[in-house]
């Protein structure tokens, strides 16, 4: 079972969007990392506060990309689908964020990693569950 997943994930029919959920995730957490350092070191915000409106702004980003490109073949088309889609994906993306918060609060207060790698971190672990809601429930696949 886990074999054929692993597989799945290489070959399968999801390991396109997969690949491309990568591809924008990390061009949106490099986005959101130089918000970050932006909010926190040029502006003088505290570093949480500064994560979540880096989160709000790649999240955004990373609907309307994906929906064009990631889940082509099911995009969110016309105003109300399109909008529902976002609220979707803001629902899902917005449970996530306490557990990228939270891990990049553990890594910073608890193992002394900067803030900017804590926060990479952190994206990384967030990521594999905003694949699965937003690919079953945004994208409804």
């Amino acid at each position: 079972m886990i074999r054929s997943f692993i597989r799945n994930l290489h070959s399968g029919p999801v390991a396109l969007q997969l690949r491309r959920f990568v591809i924008v995730g990390a061009v949106a957490a490099g986005i959101q990392m130089v918000l970050l350092w932006g909010f926190v070191d040029l502006a003088g915000l505290y570093y949480l506060l500064g994560a979540t409106i880096a989160i709000e702004i790649t999240i955004i980003l990373q609907y309307g990309v994906n929906n064009a490109w990631t889940f082509e073949a099911v995009s969110n088309t016309g105003t109300a689908e399109f909008l529902s889609g976002l609220v979707k994906t803001n629902v899902v993306r917005g449970s996530a964020i306490p557990i990228q918060l939270g891990v990049l609060f553990g890594f910073v207060e608890w193992a002394g990693i900067p803030y900017l790698i804590a926060n990479a971190i952190a994206i990384g672990i967030s990521g594999i569950y905003r694949f699965v809601l937003d690919a079953k429930w945004t994208w409804g696949q």
